[in-house]
C-alpha cells in the first residue's frame, strides 16, 4: 500500500513537470518568434494573393478602374491625333478649290466692270419681298466633339423663331446627322436632308446647290439663308449665319478671304491665319466682242459660285467640327491621366492602411498567446 502511494506521487510530479513544457513547446511555436512567424506569414499572403483586399473589397474595383482610365486615355489620345490628321487633310482641300474661287471671282468682277454699272435683270441677284425663307443649316454626322453641334442647333433654333415672330414662315435643308435627327423629333418643317460626310467634294456640294437653286427659282421661297460654324482657331468656333440667295454683285467682287493653316509650336498644335485679298477684276479689252451676252455668262457663272461657296463652307464646317474634336478629346485625356493620379493615390492608401492593419493583428494574436 505504500509503494503504491509512492509511485503515486512519482507520477503526479512527473505529470507537473511536463505540462509547463508542454505549454512553453505550444507558445514557442505559435507566438514565441514574432518576427519568424511575421516573415513566414507575410511572404505566405504575398505569394498566393494577386490583390490586397481592403475597404470591404473595393481595393480590386479600384485597381480595375484606374485600369481601365488608363486605357480609355490611350483612346481619347489617338482620337485626338486621328482628329489633327482629317483637319489638315480639309485644310489641303480648302486650299485646292482656292484657284478656281479667284478666277470665278476675278471673271466676274470684269464682267460687271465691262457692263459699265449697267443693272442686272437676273433672278438670282433680284431681291424680292420675303415672304418665306429657307433655312440651310449644317451640323456634324458624329458626336465626341464638344459643344460644335448642340451650339449649331440653338443658333438654328433662335433663327427660326425669330422668323416666326416677325411673321415669315420658313423650313429648312439639313446637313449632317445631328441636326436631322434632332429637328426631325420635334417636328420642325424639313424640304430636304444630307449627310455632311469627312471629305465633302463638289458632287455633294452640287446636290445641294441644285436644290437651293430649283427652292428659289421656283418660287417656292424668297431666301436662302446659310447657318453654318466658321472656324476661329483650334479652340473656338463661332456658329455664324448669312443670306446665301439671293446673291450680291458688290458683295461677290469686293468679298476676300482667310485660310488656315494646322502647324505645330513648342510641341503643340497651332494654328496659321492668312488673310487673301480680293481678286483682280480680269481686263477685257473694249474691242473683244462675247459670242453669248455678258448677262448669260453671268447667269451662268453665279451657279459655279453657289457651288464653290457650299463646297467651301461644308470644308470649314468639317474642318471646325475636327478641330472640336481635338480639343475635346484633349480634355478628356487630361481628366484622364488626372483621374488615374488620384485613384492611384487612393489605392496606395488603401493597400498601406491593410498592411499596416495585417501587421497589427499578427502582433495581436502574439501577443494574446504569450
Amino acid at each position: 500500500m505504500k509503494f503504491l502511494c509512492v509511485a503515486g506521487l512519482i507520477a503526479s510530479a512527473a505529470a507537473f513537470q511536463a505540462q509547463p513544457a508542454a505549454f512553453t513547446t505550444q507558445s514557442h511555436s505559435v507566438g514565441g518568434s514574432v518576427n519568424n512567424a511575421f516573415s513566414a506569414v507575410e511572404g505566405s499572403a504575398h505569394r498566393n494573393r494577386k490583390a490586397t483586399i481592403v475597404m470591404d473589397g473595393k481595393a480590386n474595383a479600384i485597381r480595375d478602374r484606374i485600369t481601365s482610365v488608363k486605357n480609355t486615355r490611350k483612346i481619347t489620345m489617338a482620337m485626338k491625333l486621328v482628329a489633327a490628321a482629317k483637319v489638315r487633310r480639309a485644310q489641303d482641300a480648302v486650299l485646292a478649290t482656292r484657284p478656281f474661287s479667284e478666277t470665278l471671282q476675278s471673271v466676274f468682277g470684269g464682267l460687271i466692270e465691262r457692263m459699265g454699272g449697267e443693272a442686272l435683270d437676273l433672278p438670282l441677284l433680284t431681291e424680292r419681298e420675303v415672304n418665306k425663307v429657307t433655312l440651310v443649316v449644317i451640323t456634324g454626322d458624329r458626336g465626341l466633339c464638344g459643344g460644335y453641334n448642340s451650339f449649331m442647333i440653338k443658333k438654328a433654333e433662335s433663327r427660326f423663331a425669330e422668323l416666326k415672330e416677325a411673321g415669315i414662315e420658313c423650313d429648312m435643308i439639313l446637313i449632317g446627322k445631328k441636326g436631322i435627327s434632332y429637328f426631325e423629333r420635334r417636328g420642325y418643317p424639313i424640304r430636304k436632308t444630307f449627310e455632311t460626310g469627312q471629305n465633302p467634294d463638289s458632287k455633294q456640294a452640287l446636290e445641294i446647290s441644285e436644290e437651293i437653286l430649283n427652292t428659289y427659282l421656283a418660287g417656292e421661297t424668297d431666301a436662302v439663308e446659310l447657318l453654318y460654324t466658321k472656324f476661329v482657331s483650334l479652340i473656338a468656333s463661332t456658329p455664324s449665319a448669312r443670306t446665301l440667295v439671293p446673291f450680291s454683285a458688290s458683295e461677290i467682287t469686293s468679298k476676300g478671304d482667310e485660310v488656315f493653316q494646322l502647324t505645330t509650336k513648342s510641341g503643340s498644335f497651332d494654328v496659321e491665319r492668312e488673310e487673301l485679298d480680293v481678286a483682280e477684276p480680269q481686263e477685257f479689252p473694249n474691242d473683244m466682242i462675247f459670242e453669248q451676252d455678258p448677262l448669260q455668262i453671268i447667269n451662268a457663272i453665279l451657279p459655279l459660285y453657289l457651288n464653290g461657296q457650299i463646297l467651301r463652307t461644308l470644308q470649314e464646317a468639317v474642318a471646325s467640327e475636327l478641330a472640336a474634336r481635338m480639343q475635346s478629346m484633349q480634355s478628356a485625356s487630361d481628366n484622364a491621366g488626372q483621374l488615374a493620379k488620384t485613384l492611384s493615390t487612393e489605392y496606395n492608401r488603401a493597400r498601406q492602411a491593410a498592411v499596416t492593419q495585417e501587421i497589427l493583428e499578427i502582433v495581436a494574436g502574439a501577443s494574446a498567446l504569450e
